[in-house]
């Protein structure tokens, strides 16, 4: 295999140590900063480089991570052009990825689901006081730490601004952005969404971590995309066999998952609220905790 050319060069001052990641349109490393120690970083694609709306789309991605500043979403240092390549440097973040974590853990414990949506709801309400709607929540885009049990919100790639015109939007109109078994029903649609779509997606993770699925059993884009736009979710009780809760906490992850926005939690923090509260009448919450700490399948 090749060695990586950006592997042991220094880009605006951080110097890159190895690979950690890649995606469709960057890749992303380790490096090291002499005043911010370890950071991750990272680099569009060279053949994306001389793409505008690539170029653009990655900028924006930076522009709107460096505007939203919160213990729970992942910090943004600097961003631009160096040394030949458009980079992105980002606080270094333990954990894994959260859709690694529950790759390997399955459900968790009630109180171990509050725990992280209350973190993920937090992140969301201040990316929405500053006018940013996420649009790609997803447990891949989420950092979790079980040691010190914390969720951090990263990747803004598809985000857009709430009070952007129009005419200066990246992604066109009729076309949908984001992921099928996580994206809100509304979004299917190419339409503007708004804080409602996030709601969504944070009740559909809510929804996984309970029960270790997501609330649309179609096993294809083409069978969950019908699903999403004609068909209600599986009800959260009847999602995996020897898995009940409440009737409650039933109701409030439905009602975040409703197509109908009238119906729908209006605002992130009136689903986080309201999920938390549920959870706190679930029987053996405590125990179900330390369990899920000390023992992950």
């Amino acid at each position: 295999m090749s060695q990586d050319p950006l592997v042991g060069r220094t880009v605006a001052g951080y110097t890159i140590r190895k690979a950690v990641g890649e995606g469709g349109t960057a890749q992303v490393y380790q490096a090291e900063h002499a005043e911010r120690g370890r950071v991750a970083i990272k680099v569009l694609r060279p053949r994306l480089a001389t793409d505008p709306i690539a170029v653009k789309r990655f900028l924006r991605e930076a522009e709107f991570g460096a505007r939203v500043v919160h213990p729970n979403v992942v910090r943004t240092f600097d961003f631009g052009e160096a040394d030949g390549v458009q980079y992105l440097a980002l606080e270094w973040a333990e954990g894994e990825p959260l859709e690694s974590f529950l790759a390997h853990t399955d459900k968790v414990a009630p109180a171990v689901a509050a725990n992280i949506v209350r973190q993920l709801g937090a992140a969301l309400q201040e990316a929405h006081k500053v006018g940013i709607i996420h649009r790609d929540l997803k447990p891949a885009n989420i950092m979790y730490d079980p040691v010190g049990q914390q969720a951090r919100l990263l990747d803004f790639g598809i985000a857009r601004d709430a009070e952007l015109p129009p005419e200066e939007r990246l992604t066109r109109a009729g076309f949908f952005v984001g992921t099928l078994q996580y994206v809100a029903p509304e979004a299917l649609s190419g339409e503007l969404v708004g804080e409602q779509a996030d709601v969504y997606s944070l009740a559909v993770i809510a929804y996984q971590l309970l029960t270790g699925v997501t609330p649309f059993p179609g096993k294809n884009p083409r069978e969950l995309f019908q699903q999403l736009l004609s068909e209600d979710p599986i009800p959260l009780n009847q999602a995996t066999r020897g898995t009940r809760y409440s009737n409650k906490l039933e109701e409030v992850v439905m009602k975040g998952l409703s197509r109908d926005l009238s119906k729908r939690w209006k605002t992130v923090m009136d689903f986080t609220n309201a999920f938390c509260q549920a959870i706190e009448t679930e029987p053996d919450k405590k125990q179900g905790f330390f369990s899920s700490l000390f023992h992950r399948e």
